[in-house]
């Protein structure tokens, strides 16, 4: 006896019962649309800036590095005095982890960062004549510099048309229909294949901003949203009350 025929004995409404119909795909948009999407960003926010406080490229390298897994606010509350009194890689050293940590100790996983602080500012000053380099190979060498962090300096440092897939920009990207990706490398390589160059610099900003104050993880505010006419996204939330 088949497994069909079996599963009707014990329940004959599954003889009769339809299959399920499958979701249908999302349609993709279109390069017209991505053009506005961005432009829309731009009317809006036409300088978009990070919200980690810095006061040279090496100070935001090792903002950007404190700010793993922990958030913005957080950052900078802990690296005002830091920075004050170790705004260089040789200011940095001499402090060494124990000052570090001293200062950062209300950031998530500070003694790691600490570490990873102090082993960049020793190998800035070793290796690159204590400069940050404009080179993400390079800055990916540095202690507690992945990938992510490597772009956000290449992008705010430098103005390099980078784009930093963090958890806002991964949700935000996929969400709206931007990209169609699993994991933070595909998200950055499709989204840098779709954005128009003119606005290449800037877009990783309005992404992250977009996904933190309107695009939110668990109820998004479509409602309110500039681009909520061309977003893929099909669960659009309602204003409240509704």
């Amino acid at each position: 006896m088949t497994a069909r025929v079996t599963a009707a004995v014990k329940n004959p409404k599954a003889a009769t019962a339809k299959p399920k119909a499958k979701k249908s795909a999302r349609p993709k948009l279109s390069t017209e649309e991505i053009a506005e999407i961005f432009a829309c960003f731009h009317r809006i926010t036409p300088e978009p800036k990070g919200e980690l406080e810095s006061v040279n490229v090496f100070t935001l390298l090792v903002a950007v590095v404190l700010s793993a897994q922990a958030t913005d606010a957080g950052v900078n509350k802990a690296t005002r005095a830091l920075f004050k009194i170790a705004d260089t890689p040789e200011k940095m050293l001499a402090l060494g982890e124990a000052g570090v940590t001293e200062h950062i100790k209300t950031i998530g996983l500070f003694r790691n960062k600490a570490k990873n602080v102090v082993a960049l500012s020793k190998k800035l000053i070793e290796e690159y004549g204590s400069t940050v380099p404009r080179d993400r190979d390079a800055l990916e060498t540095l202690p507690g510099v992945g990938r992510k962090t490597a772009n956000v300096v290449m992008n705010v440092a430098f103005g390099e048309p980078t784009m930093a897939v963090d958890t806002h920009v991964f949700r935000v990207a996929n969400r709206i229909g931007l990209v169609t990706s699993k994991n933070p490398l595909d998200t950055e390589k499709q989204l840098m294949a779709v954005i128009p160059p003119e606005f290449g610099v800037p877009a990783h900003h309005w992404l992250i901003l977009h996904g933190r104050y309107l695009c939110k993880a668990r109820k998004p505010e479509c409602w309110r949203c500039p681009i909520a006419k061309i977003c893929r996204f099909d669960e659009k939330s309602p204003p409240p009350g509704r």
